[in-house]
């Protein structure tokens, strides 16, 4: 069977999942894994993509980020290639570092977001990584040592999970260390490392439960929630897939829209693709980049080859281009 696309929308919750291919090291040693972060950084950055859980062992690592300007494909593209470049120079290896298609589970919010901050962060432990807690606060590649503020950086969202225990940092962090502490004894969780039906109803026997209930609900294992959020977010792909092809029917291409955004900002056609920093040229890229990325699909990279750009600076575009389609009330088709 073909494998189904990937769900995502600006602003939705991901649990990301990469391993080596044959489950053999990607990272083998301080500089690889600084490497590796110091990548992340950078993309989470450009692309204002929110994380704020990750965890690295040897053989795979876990993130929790949330779509920001960017789709999740585009970043982990980025910083899956480029890393396994940098690593296969360094260690004079060549073939794929990685083990087919990274995994990728839209996840429901208010249900999850913590469990799966409890989940990755205690990855290092259970991997052997750390023999106890106290030792995982010291673990320098786990988001946990920043969340107790042992270590600091300047791209985990730490102020959303701490507030959800508490005003105060010093009591959140207590409280957030006990939150851990109990989900030790709860197992490895393979609820959490994926979705679809039966993880997202609490196993087999929440399941049969439901049904003898004459409860039904939806699944996708793409999606980790309960069924009416699976519901809402296929409903929500649906129509966005709908959108798509309906533009590509009507014919609508790069160029459409590029006349488009000239006829809105009354500039000539061949300002639009102009480089400079001239205001109405920039509010012209800007709205061609919201539309061609979000309405049509069209990848950061080939827009980036196109106007002679790079992928960050039309990250920025997309999100420059959203703010004036709300505040002007701009629409691609009347």
């Amino acid at each position: 069977m073909p494998r189904k696309s990937r769900i995502d929308a600006p602003g939705a919750l991901h649990h990301i999942i990469a391993r080596g291919i044959a489950r053999k090291e990607i990272f083998r040693d301080d500089t690889d894994r600084d490497n590796f972060l110091d990548r992340l950084r950078v993309i989470l950055k450009e692309t204002k993509t929110v994380c704020y859980a990750w965890a690295l062992i040897p053989n795979h690592f876990h993130l929790l980020l949330r779509t920001g300007s960017a789709p999740i494909a585009t970043a982990m593209r980025r910083l899956l290639t480029g890393y396994a470049v940098s690593h296969n120079r360094r260690h004079r290896r060549y073939g794929h570092l990685f083990q087919n298609r990274y995994k990728s589970i839209l996840c429901q919010e208010d249900v999850y977001l913590l469990e799966l901050v409890r989940y990755i962060h205690l990855n290092p432990f259970r991997a052997g990584l750390v023999p106890d807690l106290n030792q995982l606060g010291n673990y320098p590649y786990s988001g946990h040592c920043v969340l107790m503020g042992k270590f600091k950086n300047d791209w985990q969202d730490i102020n959303s999970v701490l507030k959800m225990f508490d005003k105060k940092v010093g009591t959140a962090r207590r409280k957030y260390n006990a939150f851990v502490k109990k989900g030790i004894s709860k197992g490895k969780r393979p609820d959490l490392i994926g979705g679809g039906l039966i993880r997202s109803t609490g196993g087999w026997s929440a399941l049969k439960a439901q049904r003898r209930a004459k409860i039904y609900q939806k699944g996708d294992e793409r999606i980790l929630g309960d069924g009416h959020f699976v519901e809402k977010i296929l409903n929500a792909a649906n129509e966005t897939m709908k959108k798509k092809y309906a533009l590509k029917a009507k014919g609508f291409d790069l160029d459409m829209v590029a006349r488009r955004v000239a006829d809105l900002l009354h500039i000539e056609c061949d300002r639009v693709w102009a480089p400079g920093k001239h205001r109405r040229v920039v509010a012209a890229r800007s709205l061609l980049c919201f539309w061609a990325v979000r309405e049509l699909g069209i990848s950061m990279a080939s827009l980036s080859r196109k106007l002679n750009i790079s992928i960050p600076a039309v990250s920025q575009s997309v999100i420059r281009g959203e703010n004036i389609a709300k505040s002007n009330q701009y629409v691609l088709i009347e």
